[in-house]
């Protein structure tokens, strides 16, 4: 009985045996694994192709960059006018408030930013200032405007700046004074073509901050009435002035006037003898630098 039985689990359990899965496929994973590393390496070396491709190509594009730039250079040599649709931080440099248009043969004055509180224009051609050049720039405090080629300037151009403080128009083409902004401290209009009619009476008496007036290398005739109080520098020099009179600088009815903040005024290259008018300068600290003899 017991051979029977042994008999019989042998038949039953010998197809079992053979039909289980085979050891060898446990190692299909490290067949794998190598197919894996020798795809990495075709990938690698493809990436690295790639990786040469998109170098040159950005050095392609890097020249292509540098060319733009260069032809954007190109583009700022053209002079932009009222008209142009470029902006004015393109064709200037731009810097916290501060606004600097120097050298680049403008031949008007750009729109601003309206929190410009510097501009700084030197050595362009502009011709003409209008009302409406900073008609929206209440915050100027300084414009520089010097080396340019203004014959004229409109009435009020510069009045509404409240806030401006120093203002330089030398070296131009100018023939006559702007009404000025009332808070100037400093105003510069060496080398112009200004006549003392060009000047108004009255032009500089409201100016009590102004401290610094430079009007030589100019065509004056004679010395600007109504300096203000607060004048520590006055510049006339090489001008055709040939004349001065006891209430040009001090007060011919008040002896005892002193001007006691000027500090210079230079006279020299003038046609006049400044030791002939020894009254007008007697309210002062310092003597005029000129010709006496």
């Amino acid at each position: 009985m017991k051979t029977l039985q042994a008999t019989f689990l042998l038949f039953v359990f010998v197809p079992l045996m053979k039909s289980a899965p085979p050891i060898q496929q446990e190692s299909l994973p490290f067949y794998e694994h190598d197919t894996d590393v020798a795809m990495g390496s075709l990938i690698q070396q493809d990436y690295e192709m790639q990786s040469e491709d998109i170098r040159k190509e950005g050095t392609n594009v890097s020249l292509d960059t540098s060319l733009r730039l260069q032809g954007d250079d190109s583009e700022r040599n053209v002079a932009p006018t009222k008209d142009t649709n470029l902006p004015t931080c393109l064709l200037c440099v731009c810097l916290s408030g501060s606004v600097y248009c120097e050298e680049i043969d403008i031949e008007a004055v750009p729109p601003l930013p309206k929190e410009t509180a510097y501009l700084y224009a030197r050595f362009n051609k502009i011709k003409r200032i209008a009302v409406s050049d900073f008609a929206d720039i209440p915050t100027l405090r300084r414009i520089d405007f010097s080396g340019n080629r203004i014959e004229e300037i409109e009435d009020g151009a510069f009045s509404k700046l409240l806030l401006l403080e120093e203002l330089s128009l030398a070296e131009n083409r100018l023939l006559k004074l702007p009404v000025l902004p009332p808070k100037l401290t400093t105003f510069n209009a060496n080398q112009n073509r200004i006549k003392s009619r060009g000047i108004k009476a009255n032009a500089f008496k409201k100016l009590t901050n102004l401290a610094y007036l430079y009007l030589g290398h100019n065509a004056l005739e004679s010395v600007p009435l109504n300096l203000p109080e607060s004048l520590r520098i006055l510049h006339l020099q090489y001008n055709n002035i040939t004349t001065i009179n006891d209430d040009t600088f001090c007060k011919s009815n008040n002896t005892r006037y002193i001007r006691t903040h000027m500090d210079e005024i230079r006279m020299e290259g003038n046609p006049i003898l400044l030791a002939k008018h020894v009254n007008a300068f007697s309210c002062l600290r310092t003597l005029p630098v000129g010709t006496y003899y």
